[in-house]
């Protein structure tokens, strides 16, 4: 090709990984012609192209010597339209955050595994949830009560897509419930298709042999990166799970007849048979890829006889239905509501039951994992990172509890839409019309009152959040003025702004303490039958919590249609998926795909490429998220390998972040490994709301007991401060804040390149 372009790889390579939103290769090269050099689309290497010709200077690519190259990822979790499927999927991404922040001590083992087995099923609920409310708005709110002969659905002007049911089919109930049980059905088949195409695409991929190889370092260990088979199995288990409540939906309100019950009775088992090989330890357990699965086997067949199963019988049960099944029962004693066999109740109380059992033990376990009276252990002059955890080791539960709550808000979401655009949204508990009225259980009104109350507790942490950064101002500005003059203030309340994020631990914990206090409150007066949620203050909380979440879910759909079509925006919505999807799908196989999977494995392939000759020498600068993905590549390489290498982290959320809500993986053990194994330089800036230190704070603001203008850096000593804004000079205007962003523009970065690249 015309111009130059250097794919040489001998020399210095400074390898940038970028972090969040995918930034574009032209952006981390900070060049207008990126040209990719190894990669695909969706994952790729890129260098500098220049269309003159070879430039001159010491920035430029030299061939042999040095060269800048960037990697980029964002193709992973904000290239592909399916992202705007992902926003329903946020429940069961929370609850493998869950997972990953349960702690782990030593001798807890026996605890772990069971608290463990309780959050795959928990997950599992989670599954049934999504698709219990697809079920009730689809086979319930439609095919049972709208279709009905007499009901809203069979009035002139009722949408022709559902008119002609009940036109056809008015009084013969099995055939409407087979064709809305289509429309859920549909949904679990998109749903198992995109979680097969990423798996088989991202989950596969293999890491190559002789790593790190620390067994008392777990992001060091190469099955966590090794999905293919664990994932595959749960994920038969959660669809032959959805598959049995679509057809437990169909079939039992005609348990009466035999029919109907055989049905029932076979649909119900499919349910328990997932539930029974869900809890099991070896359904979700991860080998290393030359490591032999002991209850692979068995656990195999079962799960690949699941697979098969449940979707014959729901084609028996579709097909038995839409043949017709009698009701057992006479027509006028019908219920006005889709009839079952308790199910959803059975579902609610085992969740109530998992929420006290996963509480319970991840509190036992935080207490075992916690430090005894000690401070920070310390290798050198460098410290350890600190022992702190992220809600008191309580993270884990209080993420599933949210989890639980978002995949509930989604439902109920579902549910009042549908009741609204077919008729009128009511409760039993009134008297109704049957002509318009469509009927949702009390409950499920009593759920939609603790919207406001909700909104309440989101206006709490909104107030507890600004008293705490106006007296974060008020004790960081006379520190501020001597460096900062007339702007200290200004600078302070920046500074004490990115500090919040800190707090997010007290914004979680108070969010799900208002609405598990909320839940409990209304259960109660549900259970003694105090009040109904059709009258006075609660009627009018439920009915502004109905047109809420009815709004909820009508903007999740416009969000994901924008989303589908708009890049930029799959790139600001992908920063979720960016956190959320760095860990692997260990316990919710249906959840957004691991990219790290795929990244790692390739990152790994690249540095062997750019590693050959003794003289070669491969930075990888690590910006936010890049800085994670760069610490669990480090741990993955050959000794050869990791001798060449370097690592240059800034905007890092490593400690800050990983350390404190991940323990088990990031915690002192892991990341003393990597300050070990590389030598290592993080930036961080006070004024950045995710970065920061990763050991030792290098700047003069720091606690009480630090010593005044901070610590004295050392040759070992891995955190440097960055200033930000830069420092103010008289009759000067500040300069604007980068916060997160823009490192590599800052001085300590060109300082840091130097120094982690000399060969002294």
């Amino acid at each position: 090709m015309d111009g130059f372009l250097d794919t040489s790889t001998a020399g210095v390579t400074e390898l940038r990984v970028h972090g969040v939103s995918g930034t574009p290769p032209n952006s981390m090269l900070n060049h207008p012609h990126p040209h990719p050099v190894a990669g695909d689309r969706t994952t790729g290497f890129y260098r500098r192209w220049w269309p003159s010709g070879r430039p001159a200077g010491r920035d430029a690519d030299v061939p042999g010597v040095r060269h800048r190259e960037a990697y980029a990822w964002g193709g992973l979790t904000s290239g592909g339209r399916t992202i705007a499927l992902w926003l329903l999927l946020l429940p069961f991404s929370m609850a493998n955050l869950a997972y990953f922040m349960l702690p782990r001590p030593d001798g807890g083992r026996r605890l772990r595994h069971t608290v463990e087995a309780a959050q795959r099923l928990f997950a599992l609920l989670l599954t049934g949830t999504l698709v219990g409310a697809l079920v009730r708005a689809s086979v319930d709110l439609v095919g049972w009560q709208c279709t009905a002969a007499g009901r809203a659905c069979a009035r002139e002007g009722a949408p022709v897509w559902v008119h002609w049911m009940s036109q056809l089919w008015g009084t013969e109930e099995s055939r409407r419930l087979a064709v809305t049980a289509l429309v859920p059905l549909a949904v679990v088949g998109v749903l198992w298709a995109i979680a097969r195409r990423t798996w088989r695409r991202d989950e596969r991929t293999v890491l190559p042999p002789d790593g790190f190889g620390h067994p008392g370092v777990l992001l060091a260990r190469r099955r966590l990166w090794h999905g293919g088979a664990p994932v595959w199995r749960l994920r038969s288990v959660h669809i032959a799970f959805a598959l049995g409540a679509i057809g437990l939906a169909v079939s039992a309100p005609f348990a009466r007849s035999a029919g109907g019950a055989a049905l029932t009775v076979a649909n119900a088992a499919v349910q328990v048979a997932a539930v029974v090989l869900v809890v099991l330890p070896g359904i979700g357990r991860r080998v290393d890829p030359e490591a032999g699965d002991a209850d692979g086997g068995w656990l195999t067949r079962a799960c690949r006889a699941l697979e098969i199963a449940a979707p014959v019988l729901f084609l028996v049960t579709f097909g038995w239905a839409l043949a017709g099944l009698p009701l057992g029962v006479p027509r006028e004693a019908l219920s006005a509501q889709l009839p079952g066999v308790g199910a959803g109740t059975v579902q609610l109380g085992m969740t109530m039951v998992l929420a006290v059992v996963v509480g319970a033990g991840t509190w036992a376990l935080a207490r075992m994992d916690r430090p005894a009276g000690r401070a920070a252990d310390r290798i050198g002059r460098a410290a350890v990172p600190g022992e702190r955890r992220a809600m008191g080791g309580m993270a884990s539960w209080f993420t599933l509890m949210a989890a639980a709550g978002s995949a509930n808000a989604l439902a109920l979401g579902l549910m009042f839409w549908t009741a609204s655009f077919f008729g009128i949204p009511e409760s039993p508990s009134r008297p109704a019309d049957l002509g318009t009225d469509l009927f949702l259980d009390d409950p499920v009104w009593w759920t939609a009152a603790l919207v406001p109350v909700m909104v309440a507790g989101v206006v709490l942490v909104a107030v507890v959040l600004w008293r705490i950064r106006e007296a974060a101002t008020a004790k960081l500005a006379p520190k501020l003025a001597a460096s900062y003059g007339p702007h200290a203030a200004e600078v302070a309340g920046k500074w004490s702004l990115a500090a919040l994020s800190d707090r997010a631990g007290l914004v979680l914990g108070l969010l799900v303490g208002t609405g598990l206090t909320g839940f409990a409150v209304v259960t109660v007066i549900y259970r003694l039958g105090l009040v109904t949620p059709v009258e006075g203050t609660a009627g009018l909380f439920a009915t502004l919590g109905s047109w809420a979440m009815a709004a909820f879910a009508v903007g999740l759909v416009l969000l994901g249609r924008r989303t589908y079509s708009d890049s930029r925006l799959r790139r600001t919505v992908g920063i979720l998926w960016d956190v959320a999807t760095f860990w692997p799908r260990a316990i919710h196989p249906l959840a957004p795909p691991c990219y790290t999977e795929r990244v790692v494995p390739e990152l790994v392939a690249r540095l062997d490429a750019l590693t050959r000759d003794e003289e070669d020498q491969v930075l990888i600068s690590g910006h936010s998220q890049g800085s994670v993905i760069a610490a669990a590549v480090v741990l993955q390489l050959r000794p050869a390998v990791r001798e060449r290498v370097r690592l240059l982290t800034h905007g890092s959320p490593l400690c800050r972040l990983y350390a404190a809500y991940f323990p088990a993986y990031f915690g002192a053990a892991s990341l003393s490994a990597v300050r070990d194994a590389v030598r290592w330089v993080n930036l961080y800036r006070l004024s950045d709301p995710i970065g920061g230190p990763v050991f030792d704070r290098a700047d003069p603001f720091g606690p009480e007991d630090e010593p005044e203008g901070g610590r004295e850096r050392g040759e070992g000593e891995v955190d440097v401060f960055c200033w930000d804004p830069p420092l103010w000079e008289a009759g000067e205007p500040l300069a604007a804040a980068r916060w997160h962003v823009g490192y590599w523009f800052d001085p300590p970065y060109d300082e840091a390149l130097g120094r982690l690249t000399s060969r002294s």
